[in-house]
């Protein structure tokens, strides 16, 4: 049988024969042979530019339309977005796909479903076309808001402001939403969320140590107390600064400065002021920096108060000097939130030639004592003889027992024969060997 098929000058004809793709028909008049179940000619369209047919695995081995068709493969973790003269007209998913570029410019974007979200150039005008259908949940946050995306359970990302597409092909996906102010962000996960791939995009964390406080300042203004522990804050929303200020009690020496005597004696002290913060927010606007400022004062205080003494007066009473300092410093301590708990005096170093003035001085004073308290000695012990003897000389009863006493004492040292008579002991005593 024969047949005459016209071809249009936009249309191209597919010679099947005996179920095999044999050659690609172009525009004109054809003429074929055969019955229809053994020669089929299917025309198809060039201005429709999907290139969709039965056998199309078949048209596409043959090669025959190579330059005509742009040919698309995809896996099942890919999709393939199809742009025909700058519109974006559909999403393939997985398989074998043709387009006509012939008539058209054709743009293909492939991206993988195994990515969290949508990477692609303008992610908003795909999510917008509205292509991704079911397989994409989209997200769109405002100027002030951020969302925490779990993908089957577990924490996966942080979003911002804007229009955004994450795949759920596979798994389920969990979108938490936040208000980004105040920009303190408190969560029981915390940890875990900071550790996300892009935390450091969204969240700044700071972590205060045991015994201080962190004072956060947003945009010059105290918005939060941070206790002891780990902390965030959302970037994006304005200057956000963090103030650790140590609680603790803590220690500052004060030495090395010179100070002149009430007279004129030129001395050096090493003291130290023992402080805690009491108001953290005073502490840090009061003043610059408070310890430099309370090491300042301490200074002051303490040449103003060695100022007003002579040296002998100062190293006889050192704790009066360190109560007068203490609470001169105390007083403007209280100014800058600072508590002032105690201030001592360590050294008062002399020059060289004061220092072995004052040696020889307290060498002289003490011999002097040490003579004095010989001569004392000595006079007590006189007058003990002086009184021993008046009360022998009155009881010879007495003498007579003192003499047994000292016998009794020699006896022990040594052998003696002793006659005892009518006279004193004294007189009778023979020491034999």
């Amino acid at each position: 049988m024969m047949r005459w098929i016209e071809i249009g000058k936009y249309q191209r004809g597919l010679l099947f024969r005996d179920g095999a793709f044999e050659r690609v028909l172009g525009p004109g008049l054809h003429l074929t042979f055969g019955s229809r179940t053994r020669t089929r000619i299917d025309v198809v369209s060039l201005r429709e530019p999907w290139f969709e047919h039965e056998e199309l695995n078949l048209v596409l081995r043959s090669g025959a339309l190579t330059g005509a068709l742009r040919t698309i493969e995809l896996t099942e973790h890919q999709r393939a977005l199809v742009w025909i003269d700058g519109k974006l007209e559909r999403m393939l998913g997985p398989g074998r796909h043709a387009v006509w570029n012939v008539l058209h410019e054709v743009g293909v974007d492939v991206v993988s479903v195994r990515d969290l979200r949508l990477n692609v150039a303008d992610p908003e005008a795909v999510i917008r076309s509205g292509v991704l259908g079911e397989e994409a949940e989209v997200v769109e946050l405002g100027d002030h808001e951020k969302a925490l995306v779990r993908v089957d359970g577990r924490i996966a990302a942080l979003l911002g402001a804007g229009l955004h597409a994450v795949w759920r092909v596979g798994r389920e996906v969990a979108v938490e939403r936040f208000a980004a102010q105040p920009v303190v962000f408190e969560h029981g996960e915390l940890p875990a969320i900071l550790k996300a791939a892009n935390a450091d995009q969204h969240l700044a964390s700071t972590r205060v140590d045991v015994g201080s406080v962190g004072l956060v300042y947003h945009e010059g203004e105290l918005v939060a107390r941070a206790a002891a522990g780990l902390h965030a804050f959302w970037l994006g929303e304005g200057q956000v600064r963090t103030v650790h200020v140590d609680l603790r009690e803590q220690s500052t020496d004060v030495g090395g400065q010179e100070i002149m005597t009430a007279d004129k004696v030129t001395l050096r002290l090493n003291a130290v002021v023992t402080w805690k913060v009491a108001e953290a927010e005073t502490a840090v606007t009061a003043v610059e920096d408070y310890r430099q400022a309370l090491y300042r004062e301490a200074q002051l205080a303490l040449r103003a108060a060695v100022g007003t003494r002579e040296l002998d007066d100062l190293l006889a009473d050192k704790e009066a000097l360190a109560s007068e300092v203490e609470a001169q410093v105390a007083g403007r301590a209280t100014a800058f939130g600072l508590q002032v708990t105690g201030f001592g005096v360590r050294d008062v170093i002399l020059p060289g030639e004061m220092r072995e003035l004052l040696n020889r001085v307290t060498e002289a004073r003490k011999a002097a004592e040490a003579s004095l308290v010989t001569r004392r000695e000595e006079t007590a012990a006189m007058r003990s003889q002086a009184n021993t003897a008046r009360i022998f000389e009155s009881n010879p009863m007495l003498m007579r027992l003192r003499e047994l006493e000292v016998l009794e004492k020699v006896a022990d040292n040594a052998n003696l024969t002793v006659v005892l008579g009518e006279g004193g002991l004294a007189d009778r005593v023979v020491k034999l060997l």
